[in-house]
């Protein structure tokens, strides 16, 4: 692939991922960019997502609702998934290393990563 060519649109969608840890669906970057690009249009916020993602800036979560969700946290890291309101959270913890040596057990190949996802009930859904 060549230089990438700069884009404000694609710079503002960063802008707005950058530091978030509530993991926006698209339509919800989306609604945000129109504020200051009111002609954007959502297969645009699409394509830079996905072009985001295949430059490894973002990370794409699938988390059960059908909505894809964007993390501009490319770190290795846990997440849970509330199962009543939906939110999806970090889980500040060191991802388990032996995990993926106690899988190699069970699978011919190499594993080179993993993720988790846990579902549950987050604590405001727990007191409500």
């Amino acid at each position: 692939m060549g230089v990438l060519k700069y884009s404000r649109q694609r710079e503002s969608i960063k802008e707005f991922l950058s530091g978030r840890t509530d993991h926006p669906t698209a339509d919800m970057v989306y609604v945000n960019i129109r504020k200051s690009y009111p002609n954007i249009s959502l297969g645009t916020v699409y394509r830079n997502l996905s072009l985001l993602e295949s430059l490894g800036e973002v990370r794409k979560l699938s988390c059960g609702d059908g909505a894809e969700r964007f993390d501009p946290n490319t770190e290795p890291h846990y997440h849970f998934v509330c199962r009543e309101c939906g939110c999806v959270q970090d889980i500040p913890m060191t991802p388990l290393e032996e995990l993926e040596t106690k899988a190699s057990e069970f699978f011919e190949g190499s594993i080179e990563s993993h993720t988790a996802m846990f579902f549950g009930l987050c604590g405001r859904c727990q007191k409500a």
